[in-house]
């Protein structure tokens, strides 16, 4: 019997609200951690060593209406000097539905300009126990005046 029959694989879709300089009501809560180093006189101009702690809405679809399912809670920091690109350490805990209690844990890069970003899933709890594969994010808006960011990820999970 191979080991792939002790796993079951899931696939879901979810998105994630991330504010950088607006709330909304009380469905989100992020703020800085720490802030970017100096480099000469001038701040690094991609906001390197920036980090923020998350803990953003999940919901079924883009609009910030939709059902909530979770929430995103983890910290991300601003890995690279060249680009935007986050190390980003995040549980996604499931309040809703037959995921009810159960998580997923990510770490990994996020280059979040590219328009297609992969990050390992490394974990989870509940139904997602020992759980490993893979998210696939993709921007479906980003507001520069106000911050506001919709991520669609895509989730493709195998657990027990």
């Amino acid at each position: 019997m191979s080991a792939t029959a002790f796993f079951t694989t899931t696939q879901f879709l979810l998105f994630f609200f991330s504010l950088s300089t607006i709330i909304l009501g009380d469905a989100n809560i992020q703020g800085e951690v720490l802030t970017p180093p100096a480099q000469g006189t001038e701040k690094s101009a991609t906001q390197f060593g920036s980090a923020r702690a998350v803990d953003s809405p999940l919901t079924e679809g883009p609009d910030p209406g939709s059902k909530l399912v979770g929430r995103a809670q983890g910290l991300y920091v601003i890995a690279s000097k060249e680009e935007v690109g986050l190390l980003l350490d995040l549980t996604y805990q499931f309040y809703e539905g037959k995921y009810n209690g159960s998580s997923i844990s990510v770490l990994g890069r996020n280059a979040v300009r590219s328009p297609l970003r992969e990050m390992p899933v490394v974990g989870g709890t509940g139904l997602f126990r020992l759980a490993r594969g893979y998210i696939q994010a993709k921007t479906y808006l980003y507001n520069v005046t106000n911050g506001l960011a919709i991520v669609e990820y895509d989730a493709f999970v195998m657990h027990y």
